[in-house]
């Protein structure tokens, strides 16, 4: 009996909202619910994957993450919990057993109310896509099998959206078209993709653009849009389905020459705080430096970065000692010592006052007029957004797809979004549930149009 009931909990998944020997009448209602909203109804048969892939089909993948991890770590409470296994293993734990006892049911105790209230987030997802009553809630929280059952083989209830058709949808809104490499920087990115919780994800797709020498841009969108990932593929950190061109050259298929002419500088400053602002550098050149450059040489390349950046007065400083914008100063002095042609930073001026970031962010614009091409991330853009000439907006479409909105000139932006602030802008197309208007495919699909005149 005890192996029967483990086999029950395994295949079964029982859990604290329902008992396996109702769970078979639960498995058909969602199979004819997943063929409704377009999913593989075979998905009805798997433990947990079946708790997120119905997630998604209410519009709440991200608490349908939530609940399939919980629902995996009860499975194993449950099956300790058998009277048999129980007895046997607590006798052999002795004096130990009353505090695993105890243990086990604040842990199981903890699980369940995290699972109770995603399971009620993810109900009255459901309540909206069927169009019903939020009292169904309380039947999803408490007998399952019967919202299931009903949604599933009676006709009358049909989702308001598939998920395949989300995905038809906007693939007819590609942004732009294929963009013919020039002088700068070219990105033809066809998507960037990821395998995670029991699919493929496609975190990027759609975004063409050329941007000239000499031009800092202004890399916009709201959370989960993906600016960090869009940086780190067109620095080649992580390769997309994509074809990146800097100055005529093929960053991805000649990543080992090319890469000393992208400087990256993160949000997290990599330097020994040990160091002194002039031996952080003198380090930085051996690695960024080709092996036959001479000591000599770049202990000069030293010196005129160091007064490049106004940081010679302070080039004996530890970087300890040193200011929160001298060091963000040195950290991009580092990579501003093999000359390259693009600089990408994500939040260069996060942890400054006002005034320290735009003097970092005047210091950027004079390495744009030096002929580079520098692409930051900000979120204080309208302190410093007359130092910009481009900006770039990512936004997150209904299939939670990072996708290009705009990019083109400052007051171009402007008069396509209807908005004077950058910062209201990102909420133009942030969700709804994220404190935004909530109209990222209206945008992206309107400006799709502009592109392809």
């Amino acid at each position: 009996m005890v192996v029967l009931k483990i086999l029950s909990i395994l295949l079964l998944g029982e859990s604290k909202l329902g008992w396996a020997a109702l769970k078979l009448p639960f498995i058909a209602g969602l199979w004819h619910m997943f063929r409704k909203s377009g999913v593989d109804p075979r998905w009805a048969l798997v433990p947990c994957a079946r708790t997120y892939m119905l997630s998604r089909c209410a519009g709440r993948e991200p608490e349908g993450r939530v609940l399939s991890v919980t629902e995996f770590l009860l499975l194993p409470l449950q099956i300790l919990q058998l009277s048999q296994i129980e007895a046997g293993y607590l006798a052999a734990l002795g004096d130990r057993a009353e505090t695993v006892l105890l243990l086990v049911g604040v842990v199981d105790l903890a699980l369940t109310f995290v699972q109770i209230v995603y399971w009620v987030r993810v109900s009255a997802g459901l309540t909206e896509v069927y169009g019903v009553s939020r009292r169904w809630i309380v039947l999803w929280l408490l007998f399952p099998f019967i919202p299931a059952l009903v949604y599933g083989f009676n006709a009358k209830y049909q989702p308001a959206w598939k998920l395949e058709d989300i995905r038809e949808e906007l693939a007819r809104a590609v942004s732009g078209g294929f963009v013919e490499a020039g002088e700068g920087l070219t990105v033809n990115l066809q998507k960037r993709t990821v395998t995670e919780f029991f699919q493929k994800k496609t975190l990027l797709r759609d975004i063409h653009l050329n941007i000239k020498p000499g031009h800092m841009v202004l890399l916009l969108g709201g959370s989960g849009a993906g600016k960090t990932t869009f940086l780190n593929a067109v620095n080649g950190y992580e390769k997309a389905d994509a074809e990146v061109m800097l100055n005529g050259g093929n960053l991805y298929k000649q990543y080992k020459k090319m890469q000393f002419e992208i400087g990256f500088v993160p949000q997290q400053e990599l330097m020994r705080e040990k160091d002194t602002a002039e031996a952080t550098l003198l380090d930085a050149a051996k690695l960024r430096l080709p092996f036959n450059v001479s000591a000599a040489r770049r202990k000069e390349r030293v010196r005129q970065v160091l007064e490049i950046f106004g940081l010679t007065p302070a080039r004996h400083t530890l970087v300890e000692k040193m200011s929160g914008g001298q060091k963000k100063r040195l950290s991009i002095a580092m990579e501003f010592l093999s000359n390259p042609s693009l600089f990408i930073l994500d939040e260069p001026d996060s942890g400054l006052d006002g005034v320290m970031a735009r003097e970092l962010m005047q210091q950027l614009r004079k390495i744009a007029d030096m002929g580079k091409i520098v692409l930051v991330i900000t979120h204080t853009p309208d302190r410093v957004i007359d130092l910009f000439d481009d900006v770039i907006v990512l936004a997150k479409d209904s299939a939670r797809t990072g996708r290009l909105a705009f990019y083109g000139s400052i007051a171009e932006a402007r008069a396509f979004f209807g908005r004077k602030k950058m910062e209201e802008i990102v909420r133009a197309v942030s969700g709804r549930d994220e404190g935004g208007e909530g109209r990222a495919d209206e945008l992206i699909a309107r400006f799709a149009e502009v592109q392809h005149g």
